[in-house]
């Protein structure tokens, strides 16, 4: 198949993520592990089919734009500033600690300074696909740990592009004080101009074009209009303002979550950042020439030991002497305790210019594999190290939720309804006006802009998706109305996964639908096919001079056996 190595690396990285990813789920372990294992089985330096690395690396870059919007979606520059007093004085503590121990073990190696520094500051810069990833699945990404750990990689991102700045600088110019404030000042210039650039588009500009996408009522086009805006503005920032692609995608998304789309674009836009992501871990196993490893075993063993151990101690020092509860000193440091795709980087712009030693790339994608691997393990531990430790210093003050948001309303007083048509309408009408506080989720901006200006809450999304339902409220409340048919199993499932206790009421078209909806969790169903029965019996009984008595009975009778409910 000559010319078809897209469509290999593809067929070949996907099936071999696919097939280990499972057993290494069905093992107990991350699928991050089958995906990087995968990755060296169809790389270059294994026997057999050998995937292009360069493909790999390309799709991989995508995969990491995808993450980062959806990142910057659902992440708001409040909860960024809100972490600032962590997050920059230990991103600098953290990574100065982490050059120092990475110079230290490789000048004990024989390396020159220059390369030890280089090397050392590589082991710095935990990955931003893997935190993500290993905080979602652990369902800590929106919390108050989530925050710090993420706002804490925005940091360490901001300094690594500081660093690639002034790095040629250092290693093959004659750096004086004033090359390096001309250096620091053009940087943090062009930092500057991207805060501006991105307030100016996101006020002004994608507004107005997410506006006129969804009025033409096309999910295609709206799913183009955000790939474009997330593409777009990540190699905008990185070709005009020298920033990493990664990071001008996360204030990509940051800028569109300041619209009213935000939810619809994270939800229905972005299908294909899963693949992409898997396709990062896949092209890391790629790098790795197991080989190589045998020249300098020990210092990958001490480089390990930098990132899994030496950085996360001072991490959690550090949120220890600024009395952050125990859970968030023990899951942050765990959460960046590793190092992925700007690792990479520094590497790569290391090499060229003269400074590291070809074995140094081999050395540091050994290290990333395995922290990679190691860190969703260690993840697991952070419970039974906290049990442990209060239980030890008998501190019965230790919250071990670490501040996760609860509701101090009564869950019975607040309702979701799905839908605002004239079901909808008379629902939430009487929901209000008997003390319960509903919130809507619905499709149509306008009608949702009209219920906010009225006072009434609402959420622009497909409920179809788990995080409209979330962000509607849904695992504070107390019942869900389903006012509408299209897709009522499906949001039935979802909410009894999102809130086992809710009460759902689901209306169908036809009553063969009752039974599916009932299965699928529902505890009562309207049918527009029964009820129209049940009208009709009763008007007909009366037409006849049925007794109230007659009707009641009757009409119990019928819409036992129209929703098979046992007769009263």
């Amino acid at each position: 198949m000559h010319g078809a190595d897209l469509i290999l690396m593809l067929a070949a990285g996907l099936g071999a993520a696919l097939i280990l990813g499972y057993f290494t789920q069905r093992l107990g372990l991350s699928p991050i592990v089958g995906y990087l294992i995968a990755g060296v089985l169809v790389g270059p330096n294994t026997p057999g089919f050998a995937a292009n690395v360069a493909i790999a690396e390309q799709l991989a870059e995508v995969g990491v734009i995808l993450i980062m919007f959806g990142v910057g979606l659902q992440f708001h520059l409040e909860e960024l500033l809100a972490v600032r007093r962590i997050a920059i004085p230990g991103a600098i503590v953290g990574m100065t600690s982490a050059t120092a121990l990475g110079a230290a073990a490789a000048r004990m190696f024989g390396w020159s300074w220059p390369a030890a520094l280089v090397f050392g500051f590589t082991l710095s810069v935990a990955s931003t696909v893997v935190l993500v990833r290993v905080l979602s699945d652990a369902r800590k990404l929106h919390t108050p740990v989530g925050h710090i750990a993420l706002g804490w990689l925005v940091m360490e991102d901001v300094l690594t592009v500081m660093a690639l700045v002034l790095l040629p600088t250092f290693v093959v110019g004659q750096p004086t004080a004033s090359t390096i404030a001309v250096d620091l000042v053009v940087t943090v210039a062009k930092m500057a101009g991207l805060a501006v650039f991105a307030a100016i588009v996101g006020q002004r500009i994608i507004p107005v074009l997410l506006d006129r996408i969804a009025a033409t009522r096309s999910r295609e086009l709206f799913t183009l209009a955000v790939l474009v805006i997330a593409l777009g503005i990540a190699v905008g920032a990185a070709t005009l303002f020298g920033v990493s692609m990664a990071l001008g995608a996360f204030v990509a998304g940051m800028v569109v979550n300041r619209s009213d789309y935000s939810l619809r674009a994270a939800t229905d836009a972005l299908p294909m950042r899963d693949a992409f992501a898997v396709l990062f871990f896949v092209s890391v196993g790629m790098l790795l020439d197991p080989a190589a490893l045998l020249e300098e075993p020990w210092l990958v063993v001490a480089a390990l030991a930098v990132v899994v151990i030496g950085k996360p101690l001072v991490v959690a020092l550090l949120l220890a002497v600024f009395r952050y509860p125990l859970r968030t000193v023990l899951s942050v440091p765990s959460a960046l305790a590793q190092i992925g795709e700007f690792s990479f980087i520094l590497a790569g712009v290391g090499r060229s210019l003269g400074v590291l030693p070809e074995s140094a790339a081999d050395i540091i994608v050994a290290v990333s594999i395995t922290s990679i691997v190691v860190n969703p393990l260690a993840s697991r531990l952070i419970e039974p190290a906290e049990r442990f430790l209060v239980r030890i210093r008998k501190d019965a003050e230790v919250d071990s939720d670490d501040g996760a948001t609860t509701s101090s309303l009564d869950p019975q007083t607040r309702a979701i309804v799905i839908g605002y048509g004239p079901t909808g309408r008379t629902v939430t009408r009487l929901l209000r006006e008997n003390g319960i506080a509903p919130t809507v989720v619905e499709l149509n901006m306008d009608t949702v802009r009209q219920l906010r200006q009225t006072g009434i809450s609402a959420v622009y999304g497909d409920a179809r998706h788990p995080n409209s339902l979330i962000t509607a409220g849904l695992r504070h409340a107390g019942n869900l109305i389903i006012s509408g048919d299209a897709g009522a199993r499906e949001i039935t499932e979802i909410a009894r996964e999102i809130n086992s206790r809710v009460h759902i009421f689901s209306r169908s078209v036809y009553l063969r639908d009752v039974p599916p909806l009932r299965a699928a969790g529902a505890e009562q169903v309207f049918s527009g096919e029964g009820e129209v029965a049940l009208a009709m019996t009763e008007a007909v009984l009366r037409r006849l001079g049925a007794t109230a008595d007659q009707i009641d009975r009757e009409r119990d009778r019928v819409r036992a056996e129209l929703f098979h409910l046992p007769v009263q």
